[in-house]
Protein backbone atom coordinates (compact mmCIF):
# COMPACT_ATOMS: atom_id res chain seq x y z
CA UNK A 1 0.00 0.00 0.00
CA UNK A 2 1.27 3.52 -0.98
CA UNK A 3 1.20 6.01 1.88
CA UNK A 4 2.83 9.74 1.51
CA UNK A 5 2.74 11.21 4.48
CA UNK A 6 3.52 14.92 5.10
CA UNK A 7 4.73 16.45 7.98
CA UNK A 8 6.48 19.53 9.01
CA UNK A 9 3.54 22.18 9.37
CA UNK A 10 2.79 24.42 11.95
CA UNK A 11 1.96 27.91 12.92
CA UNK A 12 4.88 30.86 12.00
CA UNK A 13 5.64 34.22 12.19
CA UNK A 14 6.57 36.18 9.58
CA UNK A 15 9.73 36.09 8.24
CA UNK A 16 10.91 32.94 10.06
CA UNK A 17 11.42 29.69 7.96
CA UNK A 18 9.87 26.32 8.27
CA UNK A 19 10.84 22.60 6.63
CA UNK A 20 8.12 20.50 5.39
CA UNK A 21 8.63 16.57 4.57
CA UNK A 22 7.04 14.33 2.26
CA UNK A 23 7.62 10.75 3.51
CA UNK A 24 6.94 7.83 1.03
CA UNK A 25 6.45 3.88 1.60
CA UNK A 26 5.46 0.70 -0.76
CA UNK A 27 6.86 2.48 -3.72
CA UNK A 28 10.35 2.39 -5.37
CA UNK A 29 10.35 6.27 -4.92
CA UNK A 30 13.34 6.89 -6.79
CA UNK A 31 11.81 6.54 -10.03
CA UNK A 32 8.95 9.09 -9.39
CA UNK A 33 8.58 13.12 -9.80
CA UNK A 34 7.54 14.20 -6.22
CA UNK A 35 5.86 17.88 -6.79
CA UNK A 36 4.59 20.18 -3.66
CA UNK A 37 1.33 21.87 -3.80
CA UNK A 38 -0.67 23.89 -1.81
CA UNK A 39 -4.51 24.95 -1.36
CA UNK A 40 -5.64 28.09 0.69
CA UNK A 41 -9.03 28.56 1.65
CA UNK A 42 -11.17 29.69 -1.48
CA UNK A 43 -8.20 29.00 -3.91
CA UNK A 44 -7.87 26.26 -6.59
CA UNK A 45 -4.50 24.14 -5.63
CA UNK A 46 -1.71 25.29 -6.49
CA UNK A 47 1.83 23.92 -7.84
CA UNK A 48 4.94 24.94 -5.47
CA UNK A 49 8.03 22.85 -6.78
CA UNK A 50 8.61 19.74 -8.32
CA UNK A 51 11.60 17.40 -8.02
CA UNK A 52 12.07 14.99 -11.00
CA UNK A 53 13.32 11.57 -10.25
CA UNK A 54 16.92 12.51 -11.75
CA UNK A 55 17.09 15.39 -8.81
CA UNK A 56 16.50 18.19 -11.59
CA UNK A 57 14.09 21.09 -9.57
CA UNK A 58 11.52 22.50 -11.52
CA UNK A 59 9.62 25.84 -10.21
CA UNK A 60 5.85 26.47 -9.56
CA UNK A 61 4.49 29.49 -8.49
CA UNK A 62 6.41 32.84 -9.51
CA UNK A 63 5.54 34.10 -5.57
CA UNK A 64 7.97 31.35 -4.00
CA UNK A 65 10.68 31.81 -6.93
CA UNK A 66 13.85 32.56 -4.29
CA UNK A 67 12.25 31.78 -0.96
CA UNK A 68 11.34 28.02 -1.04
CA UNK A 69 13.44 24.73 -2.08
CA UNK A 70 12.76 21.27 -2.94
CA UNK A 71 15.25 18.53 -2.47
CA UNK A 72 15.03 14.74 -1.90
CA UNK A 73 16.75 11.94 -0.39
CA UNK A 74 15.42 8.70 -1.90
CA UNK A 75 17.41 6.62 0.56
CA UNK A 76 15.09 7.84 3.33
CA UNK A 77 12.30 7.71 0.74
CA UNK A 78 11.75 11.49 1.74
CA UNK A 79 11.10 15.13 -0.24
CA UNK A 80 11.63 18.45 1.52
CA UNK A 81 10.12 21.90 1.00
CA UNK A 82 12.51 24.23 2.54
CA UNK A 83 10.29 27.40 3.14
CA UNK A 84 12.44 30.87 3.95
CA UNK A 85 11.06 34.16 4.40
CA UNK A 86 7.45 32.75 4.69
CA UNK A 87 4.49 35.67 4.23
CA UNK A 88 0.94 35.31 5.79
CA UNK A 89 -0.04 34.64 1.51
CA UNK A 90 1.94 31.10 1.93
CA UNK A 91 -0.96 30.19 4.76
CA UNK A 92 -2.05 26.88 3.22
CA UNK A 93 -2.32 23.33 3.11
CA UNK A 94 0.54 22.13 1.70
CA UNK A 95 0.40 18.44 -0.36
CA UNK A 96 2.85 15.98 -1.68
CA UNK A 97 2.26 14.34 -5.10
CA UNK A 98 4.07 11.42 -6.26
CA UNK A 99 4.11 10.90 -10.02
CA UNK A 100 5.45 8.35 -12.47
CA UNK A 101 3.91 9.19 -15.94
CA UNK A 102 4.98 6.12 -17.62
CA UNK A 103 3.64 3.68 -15.00
CA UNK A 104 0.37 5.68 -14.70
CA UNK A 105 0.90 6.25 -10.90
CA UNK A 106 -0.03 9.57 -8.86
CA UNK A 107 0.38 9.38 -5.67
CA UNK A 108 -1.19 12.07 -3.19
CA UNK A 109 -0.69 12.94 0.64
CA UNK A 110 -3.51 13.88 3.24
CA UNK A 111 -1.41 17.55 3.96
CA UNK A 112 -0.06 19.88 6.26
CA UNK A 113 -1.27 22.89 7.31
CA UNK A 114 0.97 25.79 7.32
CA UNK A 115 -0.09 29.01 8.92
CA UNK A 116 1.77 32.24 8.96
CA UNK A 117 0.69 34.66 11.39
CA UNK A 118 1.79 37.31 13.97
Amino acid sequence: QVQLVESGGGLVQPGKSLRLSCAASGLTFSRYAVSWYRQAPGKERELVATITSGGGRINGADSVKGRFTISRDDAKNTVYLQMNSLKPEDTAVYYCNARNRVWGADYWGQGTQVTVSS
